[in-house]
């Protein structure tokens, strides 16, 4: 580390990358002195915001590693099926490294990144970002404080939200298993995660079922076109893209997400332009897209706890919902609000986590804030320990998540 603060390397200039690049260095813990993104717009606009010299700004992460290590830490937030190769080369040059999730889509790349964090014995985290969340601190020190006794069982709902799957899932860059990898790890290995991590301990079984349901060339209206810009049923769709991307404009946080993921130029007629070129302006209906839209998820425990976790398209974009069963009590969470029931005086209590310091307005609810935070006091103090998961347990919850993945395809249950 430099006497002016850590030196961070983004590979991967996309909004992930540019939103842990700007915490850090409005952190004061960090400034960004390199990167690598193939698209050359998002390339030349990260540097100039970040005032990166010429001859640290690279195309692709292989030319960034060849370079050697020109800073402290790393943030890798390339494409999900990219994490393996780059992570394994900026450990090998000593790099601390914070990994977008998930942690690599095949279990072969998961294990590689964990063995050379380990060989190379840098600090390493995956954005895990629910773990991060005061909402997560107030949840988690009430169990370990025995609020409801033993917790006999949970049921949680990951709630997508309409337009969020249409513009991620269906149009965007992980509605494909083959080239992206499926929902339940591209989108909620942050929730089983976060739920092993209640429970303290991976699950002794797991099943699972779901699929694709409607977004499907089966279910296309009649009379709808393959774009919405041309099609006489967009006004009554509820996956307009029209309605969607023309409705960010004006609105900087919508701006920022998602329609820079749409388009940079932020007017009507570039936002049409687009949707008339792009993959953002395609019928939901199109089948270019594979990953289920909803899923169910059951875990058992050594214990006899049982867990039932719900992804779904079908909903409001909103925060997750959660109820937990204790043998002395039980809490209704939404993440913001924890309702406590206690069994012994029949009170109930409510703690408001969006009260709580560092929630504040930013992505996952303070998450991706906190996340970022921690890891560079992890670096600054050479202490992974301030960090509450490594790379075991972010290989142990994708090992779930696998599983889950195999019992939902084979229609069995499967043992872990």
């Amino acid at each position: 580390m430099t006497v002016d603060g850590l030196r961070l390397v983004v590979a991967g200039a996309g909004l992930r990358g540019i939103g842990y690049a700007r915490r850090a260095v409005a952190s004061g813990r960090a400034r960004v002195v390199a990167v690598a993104e193939p698209d050359p717009q998002r390339r030349a606009q990260f540097a100039a915001e970040f005032g990166i010299a010429g001859e640290l700004v690279f195309a692709h992460w292989r030319d960034l590693a060849a370079a050697g290590r020109v800073g402290d830490a790393v943030v890798v937030a390339t494409q999900d099926q990219m994490h393996a190769d780059p992570t394994v080369a900026f450990a090998e040059l000593g790099y601390h490294i914070l990994l977008e999730k998930p942690m690599a889509t095949t279990e072969d790349d998961a294990l590689r990144i964990a063995a050379a964090v380990e060989k190379a014995g840098v600090i390493f985290a995956v954005c895990h970002v629910m773990r991060y969340t005061p909402y997560t601190e107030a949840l988690k020190r009430l169990l370990d404080e025995g609020a409801v006794g033993r917790l006999v069982s949970v049921q949680h709902l990951e709630p997508i939200g309409w337009w969020h799957f249409a513009h991620s899932f269906v149009r965007g860059h992980w509605n494909s298993s083959r080239t992206s990898a499926p929902l339940l790890l591209t989108k909620a290995c942050h929730d089983i995660d976060w739920l092993l991590y209640l429970f303290g301990t991976a699950p002794a079984r797991v099943s699972s079922f779901g699929g694709l349901s409607h977004f499907r060339p089966e279910e296309k209206p009649a009379g709808a076109t393959d774009n919405c810009l041309t099609c006489p049923v967009e006004p009554s769709c509820p996956y307009s893209a029209k309605r969607l991307y023309l409705s960010c404009l004006g609105d900087p946080d919508a701006e920022f997400w998602p329609l820079s993921a749409v388009t940079a130029e932020h007017t009507p007629e570039g936002v049409e332009r687009a949707l008339r070129t792009g993959p953002y302006g395609r019928c939901v209906y199109s089948g270019h897209n594979d990953v289920v839209d909803h899923q169910v998820v059951s875990m058992s425990f050594a214990d006899g706890a049982t867990c039932a976790f719900t992804l779904t398209a079908f909903t409001p974009m909103e925060g997750r919902r959660t109820r937990l069963f204790g043998t002395h009590g039980y809490i209704d969470g939404d993440n913001t609000l924890l309702h406590v029931t206690d069994f012994r005086t029949g009170a109930t209590r409510t703690i408001d986590t969006g009260a709580l310091e560092g929630t504040g307005g930013d992505g996952h609810h303070g998450g991706d804030t906190a996340i970022t935070d921690v890891f560079l006091a992890a670096v600054e103090t050479g202490d992974p320990t301030l960090l509450p998961s490594d790379a075991a347990s972010s290989l142990l919850s994708h090992r779930v998540v696998w599983a889950a993945e195999r019992a939902r395809e084979t229609g069995t249950v499967v043992p872990l």
